[in-house]
């Protein structure tokens, strides 16, 4: 019997979770479009597979219409998200012409508002720095920083008291563990009851906006819905799409930027004497930790990509993270290259028209956050009780990343 370098493969398995760069380079090279054993499930790696993927989006809808489940025995199920067919699909998971009228009420919002954020954002990194530093020079960068910046910046664009954000930002986090790809069937109803919450709470705050808009994002929704531009389920699953999607996917940049300097003193140095580099590093920070591994897609009908027959109903996954490290797109890429040619051709952000609404706040905000650690250090390593990952193949981003930082 002929075997291959895949035989055996469990991409479940926590060495691939943990650290899944070995794995995205075996699946680019023996099979760019794999199938999760015993499941309808594909994982799309080649930089080339994925972006003809992407261009392609009458074979691969944006709907997301199904989610993997450990079971205890056997390969994981498929949950249906579809509703046979009924389910609502908006901004992110929406294909056009309805994608087009989600992301034009969003982004001339964003456009708008994020002109005069920048004061905002610095006061709340001071703020976090100050209730996060310890008197030992530790910071639990993850926890006190990078999960907290990014909700209340959502809130307050979106209209929502400060106070729940902690909320939101555990429901925020349920809501992309239950896409990751490795929850078991026993933890999968609480992450639905979840959801539930965070819709029926986004709800209500609507219902209120809608008697009463103001010049936030609810408002701005509102008057949509009043002047039947938008239904109110399609608003409202708006909403929960950025408090779940914005926080996460910025928080990500967040920390990993700062892993991969905490584990390069010279570069750390080199960020300190020429701060005008922090910008570009950020784009190679993208690249290389990628902060949504990857994005789902449905298979409306029969197809083939890269030679692999792909029937009706099946599911993909686009590896950002996979292609972003892709040699025959980025040379030398599993190293910090800020000089090069390519520098923004990443596709952290997603490509074409599901380009990140927040891609430029999220920049700001990681901006903000890595300048203001570096102009106040010599140096910051992590510290020995180590860092972790949340284990996924949706996303990439700390649990913890506990920091020991040398003070100025």
């Amino acid at each position: 019997m002929t075997t291959t370098p895949l035989d055996g493969l469990d991409i479940f398995a926590a060495e691939h979770l943990d650290d899944p760069y070995a794995l995205y380079d075996a699946l680019r090279t023996h099979s760019p479009v794999y199938r999760v054993p015993g499941t309808d499930f594909h994982l799309v790696s080649s930089w080339e597979l994925v972006t003809e993927a992407l261009a392609r989006p009458a074979d691969f809808s944006s709907n997301l219409t199904g989610l993997m489940v450990q079971r205890p025995d056997g390969p994981p199920s498929t949950f249906d998200m579809d509703g046979g067919g009924m389910a609502v699909h908006v901004l992110a998971t929406a294909d056009d012409p309805s994608h087009a009228v989600h992301r034009k009420l969003v982004l001339a919002q964003l456009a708008k508002r994020i002109r005069t954020l920048g004061p905002t954002v610095r006061t709340l990194v001071d703020d976090l720095w100050d209730e996060g530093l310890r008197a030992d020079g530790s910071f639990e960068w993850a926890v006190d920083l990078a999960d907290k910046l990014p909700l209340a910046l959502v809130a307050s664009l979106i209209g929502l008291p400060h106070s729940d954000v902690p909320q939101l930002l555990s429901w925020s986090y349920d809501s992309t563990e239950m896409l990751g790809g490795i929850i078991t069937e026993e933890h999968l109803p609480s992450l639905v009851a979840s959801a539930a919450s965070l819709t029926g709470y986004l709800y209500t705050e609507f219902t209120a906006a809608k008697l009463d808009p103001q010049t936030d994002l609810l408002g701005v929704l509102a008057h949509a819905c009043n002047e039947g531009h938008l239904t109110d389920d399609a608003a409202v699953l708006i909403l929960v799409q950025l408090v779940g999607a914005g926080g996460e996917s910025t928080a990500g940049l967040i920390a990993n930027a700062t892993r991969i300097l905490a584990l390069n003193p010279a570069l750390q140095e080199r960020l300190r004497r020429e701060p005008g580099l922090i910008d570009p590093f950020l784009d190679e920070a993208l690249r290389l930790e990628s902060p949504f591994r990857g994005h789902h897609r449905h298979v409306v009908a029969d197809t083939t990509l890269g030679g692999v027959r792909l029937p009706a109903g099946d599911h993909v996954l686009l590896l950002w993270g996979a292609a972003n490290r892709d040699p025959s797109m980025f040379q030398d890429p599993d190293t910090v290259t800020l000089d090069r040619p390519n520098l923004k051709g990443h596709l952290a952000f997603g490509k074409g028209i599901h380009f990140c609404v927040g891609s430029a706040l999220a920049r700001m905000e990681a901006l903000a956050a890595l300048t203001t650690l570096l102009e106040r250090t010599t140096s910051f390593t992590i510290a020995d009780d180590g860092a972790e990952w949340v284990p996924s193949l949706l996303v990439r981003r700390h649990r913890y990343l506990p920091l020991q930082l040398n003070l100025r």
